[in-house]
């Protein structure tokens, strides 16, 4: 697990910088690599198997999610075959409904009972997670991301969610709730104290939590006053 103060949990990067990726790899601090099609795209990746193979030719020992982009089942369940087939630690993310609305449920059910690895993404609501549940089998591999920090964003608290959550896959072992989109630093504690088993953070979030190293407020305070002071010389401004 990566050293954080206080409660321990896995931190999963979430990005489609493979520069960035392999550096924290090395780094040894996450245990774990998620991303998307929204994220690629924006990274301007044009080849999204060939960005996958750079990444996996290096990330071979680590859980790394990749996620469809078909809205149709069968063609959704055709790029999950391919995607699994990149490496025995691939997770395949899996909406949890397509664009209509629709529940993927059957996708889901129909690639656990062929061995696939899945991440299970964009839930928000515990009727989509208990759906999840029912189709689940005890021992089936599955990462269930739940986006914490968008359920926060319509001014609602996903504390008790999450928590809930953790207990209502408690009878699945190899079932990891993933509390995704976190918004801050605080949201790692937030997580490790519901239960949850993974949060993904992004390179900067990543950044802020290895430098807390169990600093005082005062000290937060000090840095902050040093960081006006240095930025009002440079900048070279006069009263």
């Amino acid at each position: 697990m990566p050293t954080i103060p206080g409660p321990q949990i896995a931190i999963f990067a979430d990005g489609a910088d493979a520069a960035a990726m392999l550096k924290r790899y090395r780094e040894g601090f996450v245990r774990g690599f998620t991303t998307n099609p929204t994220l690629m795209a924006k990274a301007g990746i044009r080849d999204y198997a060939g960005f996958a193979r750079e990444v996996l030719a290096v990330v071979r020992d680590l859980p790394i999610s990749f996620e469809v982009f078909s809205d149709e089942f069968a063609e959704m369940e055709r790029q999950a075959l391919l995607i699994a087939s990149w490496g025995a630690n691939v997770n395949v993310k899996i909406p949890i409904t397509n664009t209509r609305g629709i529940p993927s449920l059957s996708v889901v059910r129909s690639l656990l009972a062929k061995g696939v690895k899945l991440n299970v993404t964009a839930i928000l609501a515990r009727e989509q997670w208990l759906g999840l549940r029912e189709v689940m089998t005890r021992d089936d591999d599955v990462i269930v991301s739940i986006f914490a920090g968008r359920i926060a964003d319509t001014g609602v608290d996903p504390v008790p969610l999450m928590r809930q959550a953790v207990e209502d896959f408690r009878p699945f072992p190899n079932a990891k709730v993933l509390w995704a989109s976190p918004r801050e630093a605080l949201n790692v504690y937030q997580a490790a104290e519901c239960g949850c088993h993974v949060i993904t953070a992004t390179d900067d979030l990543i950044s802020k939590v290895q430098k807390l190293g169990g600093k005082s407020l005062v000290e937060f305070s000090l840095e902050t006053v040093k960081m006006f002071r240095d930025d009002a010389v440079k900048a070279g401004f006069e009263l």
